[in-house]
Formats: structure tokens, sequence, C-alpha cells
């Protein structure tokens, strides 16, 4: 299992993983500048293979992996196995870059708008590791913390700049003001993060718009501290801006009533037009004309969360909704199966679990 340079990708990899049971092991890479990845076949090219973990026998029998930039990796590892005569199966998260038949699964969202193969295995949400044992505890840890906000508690999961989303001080001032209107009627308060992909000043500009009373955290890298799972667990509702699936993902796993907060409906004046707004205008144009390939989609996630009753937009009055096809069985109980199909028995040898950094 290769992980990547995206933190939202590696929780998905790392959640099968864990579901899987399996015991995996952890190898870590370091990536080459300049190497054109996407143009490599079965190589090792694009790794300085010097500062990254060696990659021996014996071979593991599955290797999950997300990311372009892992395949050329992946494909070496199963050509070097194939020699020995031992067979690695493969399981891409996302979009693959190469064709969907040189995996085994493939384990996707809508917003990538892949075909229907045999292959393919259409999830309504990312994979996600919101267990209820990890809920409990970060609550408990936090509960003395926050107990002297009134309730009930908002989280609001503020993400960043991504596609055709712009989440600036414009963003921050509406999504304030609707969740705080939100948090308000109910006499409650708000439990608000930031996100790595947010912007200095998106925090600020949000809370000098807010009356009721709030606990506020500015996301920090490696932070041992950070309440992110603690406001999961304690809120009552939650509020996520559209940009951002995993935490998307996340709070509808727990069950709370959801609120998702349209950046697409931000009013900015004509003038105030600045590289982000360009780049969101880019991607649309992107989103329209070019291939599928290039782009994603996140409005199809949005729509199929909706249809299935798991969220609402934000200002919207959240009510019963019945699905349309209610599933079985959750996302990540979907995804661990179609994994235990592609093996007899259990694998003889550890999944490989490598962390790549760029």
């Amino acid at each position: 299992m290769l992980l990547n340079h995206r933190a939202g990708e590696n929780n998905q990899i790392l959640a099968l993983a864990e579901a899987l049971g399996w015991p995996f092991e952890v190898k870590r890479f370091t990536y080459r500048r300049g190497v054109p990845y996407l143009l490599l076949g079965a190589s090792l090219a694009a790794i300085d293979r010097l500062r990254s973990d060696p990659l021996t026998p014996p071979w593991p029998d599955l290797i999950v992996s997300a990311s372009a930039r892992n395949e050329a990796i992946c494909r070496w590892i199963q050509r070097e196995a194939a020699r020995d005569g031992h067979r690695v199966r493969l399981v891409h998260i996302g979009r693959p870059f190469n064709r969907l038949d040189r995996f085994d699964l493939v384990i996707t969202t809508p917003q990538y708008r892949l075909p229907r193969r045999p292959n393919v295995l259409h999830n309504s949400t990312t994979l996600h590791r919101v267990m209820p044992q990890r809920l409990a505890g970060e609550a408990a840890r936090w509960q003395d913390r926050l107990a002297h906000l009134p309730g009930p508690k908002v989280a609001v999961l503020i993400g960043g700049s991504s596609g055709p989303y712009v989440m600036d001080a414009a963003a921050a001032r509406e999504l304030a003001r609707q969740a705080q209107a939100l948090a308000a009627s109910k006499g409650g308060s708000l439990l608000v993060t930031t996100s790595a992909r947010t912007r200095r000043g998106v925090l600020e500009a949000f809370l000098e718009n807010v009356e009721v009373p709030v606990y506020a955290y500015q996301w920090r890298r490696d932070d041992p501290d950070n309440p992110y799972f603690a406001y999961l667990a304690l809120a009552d509702e939650i509020v996520v801006t559209c940009d951002s699936l995993s935490m998307l993902t996340e709070a509808c796993a727990t069950g709370k009533p959801v609120h998702l907060f349209d950046l697409e409906a931000v009013r900015r004046p004509l003038w105030d037009w600045h590289p982000q707004r360009l780049r969101a205008a880019l991607y649309r144009w992107a989103m329209d004309w070019l291939p599928k390939r290039l782009t994603r989609d996140l409005s199809l996630v949005h729509r199929q969360l909706v249809i299935e009753g798991r969220l609402v937009w934000l200002g919207e009055t959240a009510r019963p909704v019945t699905p349309l096809n209610p599933p079985s069985l959750t996302d990540i109980e979907r995804a661990t199966r179609r994994v235990r199909a592609l093996f007899r028995e259990q694998p003889r040898i550890q999944p490989l679990l490598n962390a790549a950094f760029s």
C-alpha cells in the first residue's frame, strides 16, 4: 500500500488497511524532482532509491495505492514478483491514470466520473477512519475543555480553495453569518476548525463576524492536540465547506445532521478579481471542455448525498429523506468485501504499505 503527498488519500489507504485487519508493512520513499512519472511504465525512476526503503522479496500479495505518481512503482513490484512466479494484486483508490483493466480493483467516487466496469467499485463517499472507539476517546479527552460552551454545539469544518471553489475572506464572512444563524436559532455555540488548505486570514475573517460562543482551532501540522475528531464526537450538528470531500465524508460518518456550505453561491464584487478566483474560473472551463480525466466534479458527490438524505445545504431545513436506494453496507464495508473477494484465502505475505514523501 503506497501513501503519497495528499493527506486525504493517505487516510483512505490507511482506512482500508485497518478495516481489512491484515498485517501490513510500512516502507518510506523519497521522490526525485522533475521525473515525468505519468510517462513511466513499470519503473522506480521516480524515486531516490538510496534515500528510500528497499523493495525486495518476499513480495506482497496486495498493494493499495492512490495518486498517479505511485502507479509506476506498483507496476514495477508486480512485474518483479511475476518473474518469481508470485502474483501481486493491485487496488487503486480514486482515479488511476493508466487503463482500468491494469488494476484488479478501482475504488472510486462520483466526482471522477469513471465508467461502470466489473473491476470498478462506485462508492458514494471516500473511505475514512471515523470509528466509534476513536470518537469516544477524543470526546473523553476534550469534553471538560468544551463543557463551558452552551449546547447544541455546531461544528464548522473549513476547507480551502480547490478546483472551482474559492475559500477566501468573503466566503469566510458568509459562512460565519450562516453558521451563526444556525447556532443562534437554537441558543447554541460553534466549534470551528480550519484545515491544511485553509489560507491565512480566513479564520480571522470568520471570527470577526461571529457573536455566539465559539471555540476555534487553527490547523497545525502534526499537532497532537488537534480537536478535529473531538468536534465530530461532541457536536450535535456539523457544517462543512463543499470543497473538502474527506471532511464531508467524515462528517456524514458520524450519522449527525450535516449542512453543506456552498462556496460557489458566495457573492463578491466584480472588481475583486484575485488569482484564486481566476484559477477557479479556469478550472470550471476545464471541467466543461477538457477530457474528464483532467478534472473532478464534486457536485456529483454532493447531489448523491442529498439524494441519500445524508446532508442538506446550509440554510435549508433539514428534513427526513427516504433514500432512493438505501445501502445495506457502508462504503468501507463494501470496499473490504471487494478486496477480500480478490483472494480465495487470507494473503500469505503481509500487504505492503509504503509512505512516500516528495
